[in-house]
Order: C-alpha cells, then structure tokens, then sequence
C-alpha cells in the first residue's frame, strides 16, 4: 500500500480524526542564542514533545541547533499545530527567564507553521530538518539533539534506560523540566537523562513516506535544496492571511485566555490581546481593528504605532488580496 499522508488516529474520547502533516519552525535569533550549553538542547528538545504532547500533536521528526529548531508534527488541524508552536516559544521564553535572567529574549521570534499539502512537500521537509545538521559541518547520524537517530531502526534502541512515566515528581522536575501529567506516555530516557528519539518520535510515518528504504531518505537529504525551503515553510508565510482566516486565530485566542469571543472582550482584556496578537502574528492595524471589532485608533493606541498617510490607509484596507509585506 502506497503512502499515505493524511492519517486517521483514534483520540483518547474513542472518536476518530484526521491528522495532517506540518512544518513548525521557531526562528532564529540574529543577537542572542537559543541554546548555549547541552541543557539548553536538552530542554528545548523535551519541551518540544511536551508542547506537542499537551497539543494533541505527535512529533514526526525535529532538530534543535544554537538559535533555532525545525519540527515536522501529525495534527488535526492547522490551529492545532500553532497551539504546540506557541506552546514551544511560551516555555523556552520562560526557561531562558529563569536560568540566565533575560526577559523578553524570544519577543520578536516568530514561529512560523506550513500544512505539507503534498508528498513532495513532506518528504522535502521531512529531509530538509536533518540536512540542517550537515549543513553545519556535523554527521547527522552523531548529532544528539536530532531525531535522525530513531529512523530505520525498526523502533528499536539500545539506550533506553529509565521510562519517564515512572519518574518520581522530583524527578520529573529535574530532568523534564515540567509539571505536565506524563504517565502515560512511552518515552524513555539515556543514562544521561536525554530522550530516546526512537520512544518518542513517529518513526514509522516517516519511513513509510520513504517506502521504507533508507537509502532513499539518505538519497532526499542529500538532493534537498535548503534555500528553497527555507523560503517555502518561513519566507513565504510572512505574507498577510485574509481576514477570514485570520479571524480563526483571533476566535481561538480570545476563546484560549478569556473563554469569550472578541466581540465579548472587555476594554482590559483587549489591552492585554491586542498587543500579543500584533506582536506574534502577521496581521495590520486595520486587519486587527476588523476581527476585534475595535477602532483603527484604538488599536494604534495599544501597539504603539503610528498613524499612516491616506494614501497608504487606501492601500491597506482595500482589497485584503492585493496585500504585500
């Protein structure tokens, strides 16, 4: 049977749904470092699967470098594999608050999530994330924080040493970092306390995207052209979203913080969204004064932006398809 790259799961209710695959990338940083030293890998890497796991989501393959990291997910819909995204960026923000005192550090990083609409599509991604590994001189098959290693390997690993479900709180603590509810997950754990990409990662979707031969895998690592991918699944998304689609997010959000619609918000917790919205979503002043139902000035007022000349008010709210960076 051929590949198939929509896949039907039974949720923890009994009912079934589709799940789609997608590109999640947490951009880097042009001033400061994402990771520093090996427990910064370690954590960004757990607290990917951690996001993805209190998501809905399941992990297909990832890897974390010095100031970004690239995962491909299963989820059941585009908003779904923003939620992990949003999740990834809320807990590495808090994570470098606490051990090195910076505040903010992760603002103005965007993270940045593609639906993989074909097989070409995915099996591009799903070779492009490792190929960021030799890209930098490394053998990928040697780079700890990659899920490379779990692939071709039939599920099978020599390293696991400790399940994280059995972990005591404080273990748990220390070594995933987190109070979230994993007693039931089948990761385990390295002697030194790192995942075992092969308990946790969805290995046997990405193999059979390459019908099971490696050499395949190996033969798409090698011939995927990283530039243009990197303007298929970040540079291209930096584009405006029609408001219809737009208006899904702000739903979600608002209905996520305060269990309203926008149009219920009160003046004080508008002040709170409005600013997150702009400064983590591509979005314009008139776009977020429509779906928030606000005045333009209002918004203006609450991110901080200038008002423009008429003529590129015109430009901006006329046709939402005519938009452009």
């Amino acid at each position: 049977m051929g590949f198939e790259r929509v896949v039907t799961r039974t949720l923890p209710n009994g009912l079934s749904a589709r799940f789609f695959p997608f590109h999640i990338s947490l951009e880097g940083l042009e001033s400061n470092l994402l990771c520093r030293d090996d427990e910064d890998y370690d954590v960004v890497e757990k607290y990917i699967f951690i996001s993805a796991l209190e998501c809905g989501v399941d992990v297909i393959i990832h890897v974390v470098m010095s100031n970004h990291a690239h995962v491909s997910v299963l989820a059941t819909s585009l908003e779904a594999a923003r939620r992990a995204a949003n999740e990834l960026k809320r807990r590495c923000s808090m994570y470098i608050s606490r051990k090195y005192g910076e505040n903010n550090v992760l603002l103005g990083t965007s993270v940045d999530v593609q639906m993989l609409d074909n097989n070409w599509y995915v099996r591009s991604v799903l070779a492009y994330i490792p190929r960021n590994v030799a890209d930098i001189g490394c053998r990928i098959e040697d780079y700890p924080w990659c899920s490379y290693r779990a692939m071709f390997a039939g599920g099978k690993s020599a390293d696991g040493y400790k399940a994280v479900a059995a972990l005591s709180r404080r273990e748990k603590e220390d070594l995933m970092h987190t109070h979230a509810d994993l007693s039931k997950v089948p990761w385990m754990l390295d002697r030194n306390g790192h995942l075992v990409p092969a308990t946790c990662s969805n290995w046997e979707y990405l193999e059979a995207a390459f019908n099971h031969d490696q050499a395949f895998f190996l033969k798409t690592i090698g011939s995927v052209n990283p530039d243009e991918m990197k303007q298929k699944l970040i540079t291209n998304l930096r584009a405006w979203r029609p408001d219809a689609e737009f208006l899904l997010t702000v739903n979600d959000l608002a209905g996520r913080w305060f269990q309203k619609t926008p149009a219920e918000l009160t003046p004080e917790q508008k002040i709170r969204l409005v600013p997150y919205i702009y400064r983590c979503y591509r979005t314009s002043v008139p776009q977020l004064a429509r779906c928030m139902r606000m005045k333009r000035e209002e918004v203006e007022r609450l991110t901080q932006k200038p008002r423009r000349g008429n003529a590129e008010r015109r430009a901006e709210s006329g046709d939402e398809g005519r938009w452009r960076e």
